[in-house]
């Protein structure tokens, strides 16, 4: 199975509203946190699913610590 690739505008659709999926970028890699319970609905203290959070990433408590739990989807290219 080829790896999936997201632009800006296809990480977008994956907001976690309405029945989608709730993705995010960190890195150039995309994962998918839509089984988070603090994940809910697309929102986590104040960031939004479908969007690159490599830099709210960095200035969060528990840096990327978390990743390593979460699927990776594909690769972000912007």
């Amino acid at each position: 199975m080829a790896e999936k690739s997201f632009t800006k505008d296809q990480l977008a659709q994956f907001d976690g509203k309405n029945g989608h999926q709730a993705y995010v970028a960190i890195d150039n890699l995309v994962y998918d946190v839509s089984n988070v319970d603090l994940w809910k609905d697309g929102r986590h203290h104040g960031q939004l699913a479908g969007k690159d959070l490599t830099s709210a990433l960095k200035r969060s408590p528990h840096k990327d610590k978390v990743l390593g739990d979460l699927p990776e989807v594909g690769k972000y290219v912007g």
